[in-house]
This record gives structure tokens, C-alpha cells and sequence, in this order.
């Protein structure tokens, strides 16, 4: 989506003033994309799932049913945080009607490599 030109110098105006206000947040957001905070939200996502299984088995060996489920808990926070970083990798680079299109082609391609197959089987099983 292209911008008009007064967005387009709205934005400028913006950029600058971050850039004067606060230079070393403003470079450090420039410096990284996208794809280095899911990353990192799922490296967080796994250790999350890790310390649940700890606290899961620590409940289990300790006979501390609280602590069993505040380590299931914990497990399912970071399966929820690793899902919602997976999303978000398929968005990124590309927008996800595009994506989308040429997925859902695909698997109608196949289907209709199937069907074909199908209908040849049934033709020389006619023979």
C-alpha cells in the first residue's frame, strides 16, 4: 500500500523526531527486523516450555499437585507463545493474501493431480 504525500511527510516528520529524541532506541529499531524479535519470542517460548516440564516433573517427584499445574501452565503459556511467533513467520516478507493464493492453488493442483489419477485407475480397470 502505497502512501499519500502528506503521510508520506507525516511519517518523515516522525522519524526525524524519534531520531532527535532518543537516537540509540531509534538505531537499534532500524538495525533489526521482524524476523530477529520472533526469533527470539520463540527461543523464549521454548525455554518457557522447558522450565513447565521441570515444574511438571517436580510436581510429579515432590508430591505437590500445585506445582504440577502451575508447570502445566507454564508449558501451555510457552506453547501459546511459540504458536503465536509461527503465525507470524508466515506474514513476514510477504503479505499473507498472496501467501495464501498460491497455497491454496497448489493444493487444488493436487487435488486435481488425484482426481486424474483416480479416473485413470478406473479407465484401465474398465479395459
Amino acid at each position: 500500500m502505497t502512501l499519500s504525500e502528506h503521510e508520506q511527510r507525516l511519517l518523515d516528520s516522525i522519524e526525524r523526531a524519534l531520531y532527535a529524541e532518543d537516537p540509540k532506541f531509534a538505531s537499534t529499531v532500524r538495525a533489526t527486523d521482524l524476523r530477529t524479535h520472533i526469533r527470539r519470542r520463540t527461543r523464549r517460548a521454548a525455554l518457557l516450555f522447558g522450565l513447565g516440564i521441570v515444574l511438571l516433573l517436580a510436581g510429579v517427584v515432590i508430591p505437590q499437585p500445585v506445582l504440577g499445574i502451575v508447570g502445566f501452565v507454564v508449558m501451555l503459556g510457552g506453547c501459546l507463545l511459540f504458536a503465536t511467533s509461527y503465525r507470524r513467520t508466515g506474514s513476514v516478507g510477504a503479505p499473507s493474501r498472496g501467501r495464501r493464493g498460491g497455497a491454496r492453488a497448489k493444493r487444488q493442483g493436487m487435488r486435481e493431480r488425484a482426481e486424474e489419477r483416480w479416473r485413470k485407475r478406473w479407465e484401465e480397470r474398465d479395459r
